[in-house]
């Protein structure tokens, strides 16, 4: 690396201005949440569905959302009151590894545990064939929610990572693959993600027919990754209403506020952020998705670290230019592998170049760009794609910045903030 680190150390990097984004606060303060859950659910409409002595399924996903636990906890609760007996499923295709004990273990690094919830968690790779999709797919279940007397599909609803339809990420998309398991989630990916849009409602359709899916709970965050609405849907409701739900999502989820970067540097990525370890909604960057358009339009992605909360869960590198020498060491492959397995995408864990500090993977990302003004580069600093309120922008920004209402300058131009081993201090 010897040429290669001389040139990196010819590049002269920009100051940078710490910038304040601002969106729309509308927030749901977590007090608040277990009466609201409480009204929701005791919607005429919904509120039948659970009966005395009933064995209900509540769905747990992987993602880390905003007030998991309480709300799982407080959807339990409600059952309770109707006299039925309430048991928690993680809903999660092949994440945690793709076995029942990480699985469980995922969810309660959340804090849904059972000591919490209050109630049983069961968790299982073992699925059974429900019903006959109406092109022909044999269409699975976990198994344990599948010989339920009742399934309550909880999940949050949003844009997804890779593709573009009347459904994306919610509870169609938890039925159909969380709910599905590996095998599940593997039939409905085989066709690739430009058949999503179509399958994911086509097999979500299969399940309220012949699963006994009592109603669903959907969840919308707002670009501050808080809980903002929380929603029970009747099984008609979820065909019908998820649509508008996904659009309000969609105007309330986090940006940048830049149109175009030269380089953009992401903190960390991981699984309980996104999906893709990064959201290519925020970022622009993706490795292999023509389907989703939107995010920052950046020449070049680095990445410099892993997330402590995706244990070496590596999905995502493949958006990257440029990771860090830290970052590829604590790559679990087995971990990695079988989820890009399972989507069909294993682009998304390609291995970009690697450069020993935080300093030369950005030195190294400007040396690649082609046609940028070498001497004030547009680059953005951002901790990860689930936070942008506060980001770091150079100095080509700054006018950009001051002529945007919606961004404040917080700190005025100064130099990167690197340690003496070349690497930058957190800024999360």
């Amino acid at each position: 690396m010897g040429v290669i680190k001389q040139l990196c150390d010819e590049v002269e990097l920009p100051r940078m201005l710490e910038v304040k984004q601002l969106f729309d606060p509308q927030r749901i303060e977590p007090e608040n949440i277990p009466n609201i859950i409480f009204e929701e659910m005791s919607r005429p409409n919904v509120a039948g569905a659970i009966k005395p002595d009933m064995r209900v399924a509540i769905t747990c996903g992987s993602r880390g959302l905003a007030n998991i636990a309480l709300i799982i906890k407080s959807i339990a609760e409600f059952v309770k009151s109707k006299n039925a007996r309430p048991f928690v499923v993680p809903a999660m295709g092949s994440h945690g590894g793709a076995t029942a004990e990480g699985q469980k273990a995922l969810i309660g690094r959340y804090g849904v545990t059972e000591s919490y919830i209050g109630c049983p968690i069961l968790s299982s790779m073992e699925t059974v064939v429900i019903g006959t999709s109406d092109e022909g797919h044999k269409v699975r279940l976990d198994r344990n929610a599948a010989e339920s007397d009742a399934i309550i599909v909880a999940g949050r609803i949003k844009p997804h990572t890779d593709f573009r339809g009347e459904y994306e990420s919610g509870l169609m998309k938890m039925m159909t693959i969380g709910l599905g398991k590996r095998e599940g989630a593997t039939v409905c990916h085989e066709a690739g993600f430009a058949h999503m849009p179509r399958l994911v409602p086509l097999f979500g359709r299969c399940i309220l027919k012949n699963a006994p899916i009592a109603m669903g709970f959907g969840i919308i965050e707002n670009a501050y990754h808080e809980t903002c609405k929380l929603t029970a849907l009747s099984p008609a409701e979820i065909d019908t209403q998820e649509p508008a739900l996904l659009q309000e999502a969609r105007r309330r989820m986090a940006k940048i506020l830049f149109d175009k970067a030269d380089v953009l540097i992401v903190d960390k990525i991981g699984k309980e952020i996104s999906g893709d370890g990064l959201d290519p909604n925020v970022s622009g960057a993706s490795p292999c998705s023509p389907y989703v358009t939107g995010g920052l339009s950046a020449q070049r992605t680095i990445i410099l670290d892993l997330t402590k909360e995706t244990h070496g869960t590596a999905v995502g590198i493949g958006a990257a230019h440029a990771i860090t020498r830290r970052l590829f060491d604590k790559i679990d492959y087995e971990a990695t592998y079988i989820n890009l397995l399972t989507a069909r995408v294993p682009e998304f864990a390609r291995i970009p170049c690697i450069m020993e500090t935080d300093k030369q993977a950005l030195q190294f990302a400007l040396l690649s760009c082609a046609g940028i003004d070498k001497a004030k580069p547009r680059i953005i600093r951002i901790s990860d794609t689930m936070h942008v309120e506060k980001i770091w922008v150079s100095e080509a920004l700054q006018e950009e910045a001051e002529k945007n209402s919606a961004i404040e300058i917080l700190q005025g131009p100064q130099a990167l903030p690197f340690d003496e081993d070349g690497n930058l201090r957190d800024i999360s």
